[in-house]
């Protein structure tokens, strides 16, 4: 059964869900199979926000050392 927490929805939920059957119901296996496609795909956009996401630390840390050791480069220029 799927239900909605609020929380994010991660790809092996959707490998999971289970849905209810009826009599006039979808075709289990293009539902299944179509899930697998999205869950591939969740699996893919995370890997990308992951290293999204530390390379954009990676270079937020650059910059810091950077203004760090030119901290007093601009107001030197301007004092003389």
């Amino acid at each position: 059964m799927i239900w909605v927490t609020g929380e994010r929805v991660r790809a092996w939920q959707v490998r999971a869900a289970v849905f209810d059957t009826r009599w006039r119901g979808l075709d289990r296996a293009q539902v299944h199979d179509y899930l697998c496609r999205v869950a591939d795909e969740m699996d893919r956009l995370d890997r990308e926000l992951t290293t999204a996401r530390t390379e954009s630390e990676r270079i937020r840390q650059a910059l810091r050392q950077w203004q760090s050791r030119h901290h007093g480069c601009q107001r030197r220029g301007r004092d003389d």
